[in-house]
């Protein structure tokens, strides 16, 4: 079964807790496992807190549109904006063995995405960015 829900959110951080109920409507509407549902939403709301953070150039609303698919036994969650280009696949990994107060700040989100998804994938159409991520969908679980 392939389902898909686009939503389009406005650059504000409140919008984030509005994501996460939708993500859990899709799942719950296509029985989606709750542990798959908790990977989602936790990448989503590092992806979008840091387009929502640091994308932007200007004060000005902008249009982050969201699109939950479901292709097969995957989720499939797209992400696209109109900020500058970022592809956070270029981020360095985060070497996790050396102590918090030695590393520099930032890197963790991308790592927290790269170890709850599946797979991740970047790419700039027409001054936009657009990243995809992938996880197994697990359905039927309750």
């Amino acid at each position: 079964m392939n389902a898909a829900v686009t939503i389009p959110l406005r650059n504000q951080l409140a919008e984030i807790a509005r994501i996460s109920r939708l993500v859990e409507e899709f799942a719950a509407a296509h029985a989606i496992s709750p542990d798959v549902v908790l990977c989602v939403n936790l990448a989503l709301d590092e992806v979008i807190t840091n387009v929502i953070s640091y994308a932007y150039g200007d004060a000005r609303e902008h249009e982050i549109v969201t699109r939950l698919m479901l292709e097969g036994d995957d989720v499939i969650v797209e992400v696209e904006d109109d900020g500058r280009a970022y592809n956070p696949l270029d981020a360095p990994a985060v070497d996790l063995d050396t102590p918090a107060v030695d590393r520099p700040i930032g890197g963790l989100g991308i790592h927290i995405v790269r170890t709850v998804m599946d797979s991740l994938d970047y790419r700039r159409v027409d001054d936009r960015n657009v990243f995809v991520m992938r996880k197994a969908a697990r359905r039927g679980a309750s």
